[in-house]
């Protein structure tokens, strides 16, 4: 029992081989995020925020601050005004009618611009012969300058040497000469003309890029299922449609909106105001009446206006989509 039991003991302290070193599992190196890769895109970023600070925001906050001072007609700032110019602006006689017309001026435009780039994009998606030129054609309006477009418009509809006179009286269509541009009811339709002529193409391409996202295996299910083709518009193309049209609508909205430069020209928001909106309302009490800092609260409530009604679209397409 002593030997065997001084072998086995022996056996069990001393095993065979050499001993194995007994180590704990590896860790690699505790991974932190250094500051300067997480700074990284700032390097991208940085160039891009800057320009949106000093042009869009540093502006923004300048024309707030002037909206709240008494300006001089020569542009320097006496102090402080508090709601002065609100009060002033509110109290224009004018600022009633100008709001009307920009209401009118927005919805009209907006909506006849959407109506007809629907149907020229749903044309345009097709095939056809000359589908190409029509296509390219239709970006010459876009191209083109505004003013110089609202300015060819303007001569146009002259009164004594207008095309359209001309051509309305060899056609039979009027007896004699018309101031389209003197009556400003009539002149607020052929402004809301060539503005919807200006917004056509960029409305008409972004349809047009929304219609191309939708498969035509869905048409050829609903053709096998027998679906009539207003069906088939009114529950594929316009539900699938809705992204391309909500960009196209807040889009028109903005621009039209704070359209100037077709007011100015064929109009100058004259007769007296009878043709203004608030932007060109805004111009004239700047640099015609000399009143900046009442300039300044009119493009406060312009800037509210334009994001209320951009607000109020959202919400109500979300709505529409919660609905469906």
């Amino acid at each position: 029992m002593g030997e065997g039991g001084d072998r086995m003991t022996q056996t069990a302290e001393t095993p065979a081989g050499p001993p194995l070193a007994v180590t704990s599992p590896a860790r690699g190196p505790t991974v932190r995020p250094r500051r300067s890769s997480a700074l990284a895109p700032l390097l991208w970023l940085g160039p891009a925020l800057a320009l949106i600070a000093g042009v869009v925001l540093w502006p923004a906050v300048e024309m707030l601050r002037t909206s709240f001072s008494e300006v001089s007609p020569t542009g320097l700032i006496a102090g402080a005004a508090g709601l002065d110019n609100y009060r002033r602006m509110l109290a224009e006689p004018a600022l009633a009618r100008v709001l009307l017309n920009t209401v009118v001026w927005v919805v009209g435009v907006v909506v006849v611009t959407v109506g007809i780039g629907l149907g020229l994009a749903q044309l345009m998606h097709g095939h056809f012969p000359g589908r190409r030129v029509v296509r390219w054609s239709l970006i010459v309006p876009w191209a083109a300058s505004v003013v110089m477009t609202a300015i060819i418009w303007r001569w146009m509809l002259d009164f004594f040497y207008g095309v359209v006179n001309r051509a309305f009286t060899d056609l039979g269509l009027i007896g004699a000469p018309i101031d389209w541009l003197g009556e400003p009811r009539v002149a607020f339709g052929w402004m809301m003309g060539v503005a919807v002529f200006v917004s056509l193409p960029f409305t008409t391409y972004a349809l047009l890029a929304g219609l191309h996202t939708i498969s035509a295996d869905l048409y050829e299910a609903a053709r096998v299922d027998g679906a009539s083709a207003w069906r088939t518009y009114r529950n594929i193309t316009l539900p699938l449609l809705r992204p391309a049209l909500m960009v196209a609508t807040v889009i028109n909205v903005i621009n039209v909106f704070n359209s100037f430069p077709i007011i100015w020209a064929m109009t100058e928001g004259g007769p007296g105001n009878r043709t203004d909106t608030t932007t060109t309302f805004m111009y004239k009490l700047a640099f015609q009446n000399r009143n900046i800092g009442e300039s300044a609260a009119m493009a406060m409530v312009n800037f509210s206006l334009v994001l209320v009604v951009v607000v109020l679209y959202l919400r109500l397409v979300r709505w529409k989509e919660q609905a469906t």
